[in-house]
């Protein structure tokens, strides 16, 4: 089969490789589309590939093409989603459903060959069913919603609250989604961008607040009632949105961190203050697994593109590049700003 194979640093080679086959409790994967992850970067771009030769790739769509012995939930021609985590299902962490913080776990697309390839082998329950409606396009989104929907329930999230998005990204626009359709009474989302803030009155936001713009914490204190928020989640990574979450929150409110840090963080002693004074509750987000694996989070996802109340279009999508046009994908992120969207690698082409 063809791949794009990871040799070193921008050493990224379309070539044939073994095409892989299921043993007892597996899949073979047909892939259609697999999205580029901000995490793909560094590895492609920078030297954090585990390991080389190595095919990277995990957030795709395809078709099963053959199953291996004992699998009775997946048969050949059933559309799917891949599940890119493999825990071990044993350790202390696994035990407890809290499959993402697995001590001995293996991922698909990192630590071994994932998606960006024309085949692709998982386990029976790393391949989540979709119903036809659904396009093979909107099936490799399936991996990013479930991070923003399990970010949304790290918190002790009820209907009926004030919701505050930091950073109008993807993967920030998904959670106010999810925020929505969980019943958030007022959902505003915060950016520097104000294509990214169409996009969210697009997709739901009830307001939309440019962060460049002076007296904008006053004007989002005034949305609450001057209380603030009883919900916060920072999507950006960002140290100035990670700051901002501690000043928009409300008094006993949440913040969770879904956003990836990408440099060191120092708080003043004010500015850290905050969670003492107001007593909110902070906690991370790592990736989207729950009881029974994969998790509500995946079972969720797909009913909910599936009523279409979680909303997909071309909007999300920057460009289909061809499998065959792989390294041409990574260099388009070394123009700042480029890259608006998720790029999709067509595996069929």
């Amino acid at each position: 089969m063809k791949a794009g194979v990871l040799y070193a640093r921008e050493k990224l080679k379309y070539e044939d490789i073994p095409t892989p086959s299921p043993k007892a409790g597996q899949v073979l994967i047909k892939v259609k589309y697999t999205g580029i992850c901000g995490s793909d970067l560094p590895r492609v771009n920078g030297d954090a590939s585990h390991y080389y030769p190595n095919v990277l790739g995990h957030e795709f769509s395809g078709i099963i093409a053959e199953v291996g012995e004992g699998v009775e939930s997946l048969k050949v021609g059933d559309k799917v989603a891949g599940v890119p985590l493999i825990p071990c299902f044993s350790c202390e962490d696994c035990q407890k459903g809290d499959y993402a913080l697995c001590k001995h776990y293996s991922f698909v697309g990192s630590r071994q060959f994932g998606s960006f390839a024309e085949y692709v082998v998982v386990p029976e329950k790393n391949a989540v069913k979709f119903d036809n409606s659904i396009s093979y396009e909107h099936g490799a989104f399936f991996e990013p919603i479930t991070v923003a929907l399990h970010g949304l329930n790290r918190l002790d999230y009820k209907p009926g609250g004030t919701v505050a998005i930091l950073g109008g990204g993807t993967i920030g626009l998904f959670t106010m989604q999810w925020a929505k359709i969980f019943g958030a009474r007022k959902v505003v989302v915060f950016d520097i961008n104000d294509e990214r803030l169409e996009l969210a009155k697009k997709y739901g936001a009830d307001e939309c607040i440019n962060t460049l713009e002076k007296g904008f914490i006053e004007q989002a204190k005034f949305l609450t009632d001057g209380r603030g928020f009883d919900y916060v989640y920072e999507t950006a990574g960002s140290t100035v949105t990670m700051k901002m979450a501690f000043e928009l929150v409300a008094n006993k409110g949440g913040v969770c961190l879904i956003g990836t840090p990408t440099r060191a963080i120092s708080f003043n002693v004010e500015e850290w203050e905050n969670l003492n004074r107001k007593e909110f509750n902070l906690t991370g987000s790592w990736m989207s697994y729950s009881a029974e694996f994969p998790g509500k989070e995946w079972e969720l996802t797909a009913h909910y593109i599936h009523t279409g109340e979680f909303k997909l279009d071309d909007t999300f999508i920057f460009k289909k590049i061809p499998l065959s046009e792989i390294a041409d994908a990574f260099e388009m992120y070394k123009t700042p700003g480029l890259v608006k969207a998720k790029i999709l690698i067509d595996s069929e082409k």
